[in-house]
């Protein structure tokens, strides 16, 4: 559906030497594809509409943009209606702080199950724990920004409250901070992008299959030494959402990796 407006737009506009034709075919396009609706499932219908989304395995990226826009609306709008005396825009800010609390809250919840589900290593693992710690820390702070908002007195709007704005600008700069960090983990390592994650996983297995083959040790009986390598390889989470503890594969022996102790 995405290529298929992109591809329409330019002959709507003028593009080509057959202006009218143009608009014909990605009308006969757009019809064709309507028509082709019909004959698929749901799940088709929903990916060729958010090609996407439907290639997620969880929503985490998707949902993390909503408390972005919304603290960051929400701070300028209730700091400098605040200092400004602009009552209407800190009376505008407070719905927006409420939204983006709750949206914080479902970034939160499915960022731990973004966790559990995507592959990573040790070093990516602990920016990931680092990522949550901000998240959770936005998440909290919101939350005492939205009651202390709920439960203010009425003359809180047209007060200047210093303790206020300043919780808020240490909410953006947590955001920021952990929006930095997620950005590090895709951007740099590739965290729950298909191909680099095949490719790393294959390359681990790979290694492993050659580090570990069955193999006649030799001894020397005329010396005291023998050596013996393991090459080492590191190790890549694999969670299962289905226990309470992290399971990863290690060359087909289940190990655990349990997030209730975070140190490493």
């Amino acid at each position: 559906m995405i290529d298929l407006i992109f591809d329409i737009l330019p002959q709507i506009h003028g593009g080509g030497n057959h202006q009218g034709m143009g608009a014909v075919k990605g009308l006969e396009a757009f019809l064709t594809f309507i028509e082709s609706l019909t004959t698929k499932s749901p799940t088709e219908i929903f990916a060729a509409f958010m090609p996407g989304l439907s290639a997620m395995d969880n929503i985490h990226p998707i949902l993390v943009h909503f408390p972005i826009a919304f603290f960051t609306i929400f701070f300028f709008a209730d700091t400098l209606g605040g200092l400004l005396n602009k009552p209407a825009w800190r009376h505008f800010a407070t719905p927006v702080l409420y939204i983006g609390t709750l949206s914080a809250i479902l970034t939160v919840v499915a960022g731990f199950q973004a966790a559990y589900s995507a592959p990573h290593n040790d070093v990516t693992h602990a920016i990931m724990l680092r990522h949550q710690g901000f998240g959770i820390t936005v998440t909290v702070l919101a939350l005492l920004l939205s009651l202390r908002r709920y439960f203010a007195a009425d003359d809180f709007i047209i007060s200047k409250t210093y303790g206020h704005f300043a919780l808020s600008a240490l909410l953006v700069l947590f955001m920021t901070l952990g929006a930095d960090l997620g950005g590090l983990m895709v951007y740099q390592h590739g965290v729950a992008v298909a191909p680099v994650m095949q490719k790393h996983t294959a390359a681990i297995q790979h290694q492993h299959t050659h580090s570990h083959d069955p193999a006649p040790m030799a001894h020397d009986h005329g010396s005291t030494a023998h050596s013996h390598s393991h090459d080492a390889a590191p190790q890549v989470y694999i969670y299962d959402m289905a226990t309470p503890a992290e399971s990863h594969q290690h060359d087909g022996i289940p190990h655990t990796h349990s997030h209730d102790d975070h140190s490493h």
